[in-house]
């Protein structure tokens, strides 16, 4: 998918060249809103790619990132310090919660996190006062707002997208290096197999939706410290369908078995440069609903094409 995104990139600045009179893409200020625009889906991306390997899905990611954000904005007007542990605590306990129904009581993981989705969006909801928690005095929006200075005046880095970087690395090491990715695969390729050569699965499915979990406590901080307010209600919604979109059309396979963390990272560059794009040249975001409908759709049928050229070899 790199050429896709190399071409799409290309495609967005010669579109807004034609309807803006200037192209105002590939800039280097735009390009900074990209990657932290893409900070927080590739954040929730990498805990999905972990769960989608297993052949599971987590629905409740979105609802998970708002409930985190909630608490780090409501911990962070009494012991400002302790507002990022708190959501990322937040997030693994709710991520262990679906990890457990699966795990040990053999649930159906879209059940699970489907209705996960809804409770985690009342438990947000109920935790704010269903109202939105705001702190002026964040004392990590330097996270969600700064940039480290590469290049001074000329070039610098998201604070957010270092954060999301770091995600991919760390992911990446476990899926590539570690005894616990090959687990992670075998589950996700044949779980009985898997479970005969001495592997818990259990073990696997509780670590992965815990990772989840907690991947998504962190992207509720860097919401949080991005717009200083939180609302359980709004805030997080359809983020799950971006980072599942993120997966597939970076490689990873709805059965199992098969991914890449670098693949997703691409894919969630994919989604944040058509998002960006669109809204550069225009477009109401009815038709950005739409078009990302689409591509979320082309993204299965993308899956299901390579499941079947795979088969045939």
């Amino acid at each position: 998918m790199l050429p896709i995104l190399v071409i799409l990139g290309v495609l967005m600045q010669v579109v807004t060249l034609y309807v803006t009179g200037e192209g105002s893409f590939l800039t280097s200020q735009n390009m900074g809103i990209v990657a932290q625009q893409a900070a927080i889906n590739v954040v929730l991306a990498a805990g999905m790619t972990f769960v989608i390997i297993t052949g599971g899905i987590d629905l409740s990611v979105g609802s998970i990132l708002s409930a985190a954000a909630m608490v780090a904005l409501i911990v962070s007007l009494h012991a400002g310090p302790m507002a990022i542990p708190a959501a990322l605590a937040a997030g693994l306990v709710l991520g262990l919660c679906n990890g457990a129904l699966i795990a040990f009581f053999g649930l159906p993981p879209f059940i699970v996190t489907l209705g996960s989705l809804t409770a985690v969006r009342g438990i947000a909801r109920l935790v704010g006062g269903d109202a939105t928690v705001f702190n002026a005095e964040l004392p990590f929006a330097f996270l969600g707002n700064g940039s480290l200075t590469i290049i001074p005046g000329v070039f610098s880095v998201p604070y957010l997208a270092i954060i999301a970087l770091a995600v991919v690395l760390v992911s990446w090491f476990i899926l590539k290096r570690t005894v616990l990715g090959i687990h992670i695969y075998a589950v996700g390729g044949n779980a009985d197999a898997a479970r005969l050569s001495g592997i818990r699965p259990w073990a696997v499915l509780l670590f992965v939706y815990a990772v989840s979990g907690l991947l998504a406590g962190l992207g509720g901080a860097m919401s949080a410290a991005r717009l200083y307010a939180a609302n359980g209600l709004q805030l997080g919604q359809s983020y799950e369908l971006d980072a599942i979109t993120a997966v597939i059309l970076g490689g990873t396979s709805f059965v199992g078995g098969v991914g890449s963390i670098w693949g997703t990272l691409v894919g969630a560059l994919i989604i944040a440069v058509l998002s960006n794009g669109l809204i550069l040249i225009g477009v109401s975001d009815i038709w950005q609903y739409i078009i990302k409908g689409l591509v979320i759709i082309g993204a299965v049928t993308l899956d299901r094409y390579r499941l079947r050229e795979n088969a045939r070899t």
